[in-house]
């Protein structure tokens, strides 16, 4: 179940980092200050224009997967949201579970994409950390005061890629990992499955 912290702006906060990428072409630089806060922006006018196309949710849906794909660095953070279980998985099953969790993801959050509709993200500064940058930004809702969210971005991949991001301190893929290992006990720990159901969840 998802904290107590993780409330309504929380969760569509969520969204925008479970499809926090956008189109950026190859790069061939070492992450930087500048490209990571690129990133962001970028991040933010391309859900923008998926949110304002007009489109049904489930071509909507499509256009979040593929730009979390191509994007995100999605097998760290499926390996990181399976958690220790992740180590006994083989590789075809880890295979499995990537793709499961990237169609999860899309589905989950880019259905609260709505309540990002007339709201504003605004990028305010990065810092260098350890695995990366972390770029931090205010985001308001309608009807919301601003609340700060930080994305985390690193080119440990070979690109500049999103890998998590925090909610006013909640970290939001510690939060997925915990509802994996939530779903994966309920189902004695049976990681097919667990990849199997995923494909239906969200």
């Amino acid at each position: 179940m998802l904290n107590n912290a993780m409330n309504r702006r929380t969760f569509a906060a969520t969204a925008l980092a479970g499809l926090a990428v956008a189109g950026l072409p190859q790069q061939t630089l070492a992450l930087t200050e500048a490209s990571a806060t690129q990133l962001v922006n970028n991040v933010v006018a391309e859900i923008t224009r998926v949110i304002d196309s007009g489109k049904s949710e489930s071509a909507m849906l499509r256009d979040f997967e593929k730009i979390f794909v191509q994007y995100a660095d999605v097998p760290i953070m499926a390996r990181y949201a399976l958690g220790a279980d992740a180590r006994s998985a083989s590789k075809a099953q880890m295979r499995e579970f990537t793709k499961a969790f990237q169609g999860y993801i899309s589905r989950k959050y880019g259905r609260r994409f709505r309540e990002f509709i007339g709201g504003e993200v605004t990028v305010k500064n990065a810092r260098k950390i350890k695995a990366g940058y972390e770029v931090r930004s205010s985001v308001k809702l309608r009807g919301e005061a601003p609340f700060e969210v930080t994305f985390l971005v690193s080119d440990k991949s070979g690109r500049d890629k999103f890998y998590n991001m925090f909610i006013e301190g909640v970290n939001l893929l510690l939060t997925e990992r915990t509802e994996i290992g939530a779903m994966l006990d309920a189902r004695k720990g049976n990681l097919d499955q667990l990849i199997n159901d995923l494909k239906k969840t969200g």
